[in-house]
């Protein structure tokens, strides 16, 4: 049954999904009709609420907003390309201005600065101020980069309660912080019409707010007939409550009393973007929002942050404190010394095989004798991990004990692919015994092709994404059909369940059970690897879209902070990378896959991705002490998992520099490398 089912999809694949991911030409134009503003590209029309263009809530109960006042426009007229529509209620007997000034832009959006003047004469409380833009229809696709993506299927079948859910019911509403956004934009997709519409907005706080460090908010609230893109002057939920935060990797806090007092005279502005676009397949409508993202901020200024050479330099300089040996043992430790804890750990937080391929490229530009020798130990070391069947072997060996245990394929395909690596690096020096390295690899991928070509195979996640870019490097390296076979049976397996987006690509950590930028990044490096190993356009067209996800987890703007950490050293958060809708701080991860952006965008002849590569690799240098080390949590966004987490308001602009678990050095060596294959300057 189960191969039935697969060469059904891969039918399906060949018959359309394979073809190229494009967006047809569309220009959104702005419709004023007897002072009703609406939004249309021909065919979609975006409309404004029917009782009236600007709404204003004046009370706040029940953690809500209440009290709505409504207005439609008085006036309208033009200034240069600006259309510009005016209006005014009264409220506590005094006057509320609105003004919105729209101008169709060059790359197919409307644009709006949305303006509110209080004029009256006492101080206006609890107000919350208001963007509601209509879309017709039910059961519309939601993305919110960093958060939901396409309602978070996956993850929602495993523990709704953990991550933000939406499936376009009525009643459902989705709304989080601006800074919450690592592109700041919300897209609905119409799977069924093959139109999705995106609003795009400028982060911004909020003046007069009660709570400290309150933003504007963004998302999305599903009604009977159709759904209402919003942003308000800081209300946030998800799942059915209101007035939450996604705070803690299990569950929110509550985000209360977030009103604001406008003063009189007081002056609020919002600014956004409204795009409507066809897509030329379903689980594609996120795209073209992505690079509008990348191409309005531009962030491409890798300049300003550390050298590559100081950045190998440092990272390798503390890689050595993690190196310990004995008379059975040598590696890499996963902790620092301060946890009394030494394991040697392979894939995912330890890393340990990360080093014996890195610093076997970058051995010439570090100049040190000692590394032929560590690269040798440590590999040779590692390949008495012991095997269990089904792509499996143990990877965690403590070294106070003296045993081997845990596995899992994200762990053993990463660990597979710097073993490959290695040996394909190794092999043009002829300066490494690799014969213990290939008899382990062979063992390895034929465990993991067993285990994918087997009728029964039926992987629960993207998780096992991870093995077939070191199948597909292992097919060229020994010869083995086999090993192609099983790359490319896991390849359409993952592209058949993630091309459309009916459940994203998810699973690629450990710590959390739902869509993330690891599981995308195993589809990503997977594909790729297909694409330069077998010469097949299709898997290029596939890794652009796999690709595209883990871009929507990099933060393309600098957030502001309040008092903390951050703050202190003036981060600049552009080119860091979110985790995953339930663990919501960033991170460095966006290093690993920094060079396959960059070698992407020389595929397809697109400079922007090489630019933003650099900036990625870059600017995560940012915190590095001067023993080289770096913490794994910065918390942007009111999110964290380490120390104090009972006051929502002290969380964002922390720093958790503890957690120094190795691969947050060993990736930074690892991309060095690969960037350094490829010819590119940084």
């Amino acid at each position: 049954m189960n191969n039935v089912r697969y060469l059904l999809k891969l039918l399906a694949l060949l018959a359309g999904l394979s073809a190229p991911i494009f967006h047809l030409q569309s220009q959104t134009r702005l419709v004023v009709n007897d002072f009703r503003v609406s939004f249309t590209d021909g065919s979609v029309t975006l409309t404004t609420p029917d009782e009236g263009l600007w709404s204003v809530a004046t009370g706040w109960e029940n953690d809500w907003m209440t009290g709505w006042v409504h207005a439609k426009p008085t006036s309208v007229e033009t200034a240069g390309k600006w259309t510009i529509l005016k209006g005014v209620a009264v409220i506590n007997g005094g006057d509320l201005e609105f003004t919105d000034s729209y101008s169709e832009t060059s790359d197919g959006m409307v644009h709006c600065v949305r303006r509110f003047e209080w004029k009256g004469e006492d101080t206006l409380k609890n107000v919350n101020l208001s963007v509601r833009i209509q879309e017709k229809g039910n059961g519309l696709s939601l993305f919110a980069p960093g958060t939901v993506y396409y309602g978070n299927k996956n993850g929602a079948s495993v523990d709704p309660r953990r991550i933000p859910v939406w499936n376009g019911l009525p009643g459902e509403f989705a709304i989080f912080e601006d800074h919450r956004y690592p592109m700041p934009f919300v897209m609905l997709e119409d799977p069924k019409g093959l139109n999705a519409v995106a609003l795009h907005i400028v982060p911004s706080p909020v003046r007069g707010a009660v709570v400290s460090d309150q933003w504007w908010s963004l998302g999305a609230e599903a009604k009977e007939g159709y759904t209402e893109l919003v942003m308000y002057s800081g209300p946030v939920g998800y799942n059915g409550e209101r007035s939450v935060v996604k705070a803690l990797q299990p569950k929110p806090l509550e985000y209360p009393d977030t009103y604001i007092f406008l003063e009189p005279g007081q002056v609020i502005e919002k600014e956004f973007f409204v795009d409507i676009y066809k897509i030329s397949r379903p689980g594609t409508g996120f795209q073209r929002p992505v690079y509008q993202s990348i191409d309005r901020y531009k962030p491409y200024d890798s300049d300003r942050f550390a050298t590559f050479g100081e950045i190998v330099e440092s990272k390798y300089r503390y890689s050595l404190s993690r190196w310990m040996e004995d008379g059975k043992a040598a590696g890499f430790d996963m902790y620092d010394s301060r946890y009394h804890r030494k394991d040697i750990v392979m894939g995912w937080c330890g890393q340990a095989d990360s080093p014996g391929y890195s610093l076997m490229v970058l051995s010439g530009k570090l100049q040190d004798p000692s590394i032929r020798d560590r690269v040798q130990r440590s590999l040779d070391f590692l390949t008495g991990a012991e095997f269990k069947g089904d792509g499996i072997f143990t990877v965690r060996y403590n070294f106070l004990d003296g045993t081997w245990d845990q596995g899992d394929p994200v762990s053993c395909g990463q660990a597979m692919y710097n073993f490959a690596k290695a040996i394909e690096t190794a092999r043009k020096s002829k300066e490494y015994d690799t014969s213990k390295w290939e008899r382990f690899l062979k063992k390895a991928c034929d465990s993991a092709a067993d285990h994918i070509l087997s009728k029964e195979w039926n992987p629960r996640s993207t998780a096992e994404g991870f093995y077939i870019a070191p199948l597909a490097i292992a097919s060229d390296l020994f010869g083995v059909k086999r090993y192609r076979s099983a790359a490319e049976k896991a390849a359409g397996e993952f592209a058949s369940r993630h091309l459309e987006m009916d459940g994203c690509y998810w699973g690629g950590t450990l710590d959390a059970t739902c869509e993330d930028k690891e599981g995308a990044w195993a589809a990503f490096q997977g594909f790729l690897e297909c694409y330069e190993r077998f010469s097949d356009k299709k898997y290029l067209d596939w890794a652009k879209h796999a690709m595209d996800v883990c871009l929507s987890y990099v933060i393309v703007w600098d957030m502001s902070f309040q008092a903390g950490r951050m703050a202190d050293h003036d981060v600049k958060t552009t080119g860091w990378t979110v985790v995953s809708p339930q663990n919501q701080h960033i991170d460095v991860y966006g290093v690993l896959f920094a060079p396959e952006i960059c070698k992407m965008g020389k595929y397809l002849g697109d400079e922007r991705l090489v630019k933003l590569s650099k900036v990625m690799y870059r600017s995560c240098y940012q915190l590095t002490d001067v023993y080289g080390s770096q913490g794994e949590q910065l918390q942007h966004t009111n999110f964290a998992q380490h120390g104090a987490v009972t006051d929502v308001h002290n969380l964002r602009g922390g720093y958790v520099e503890s957690w120094t678990v190795f691969w947050i050095t060993a990736h930074f060596l690892n991309a060095a490398a690969r960037f350094t294959e490829m010819g590119e300057p940084l």
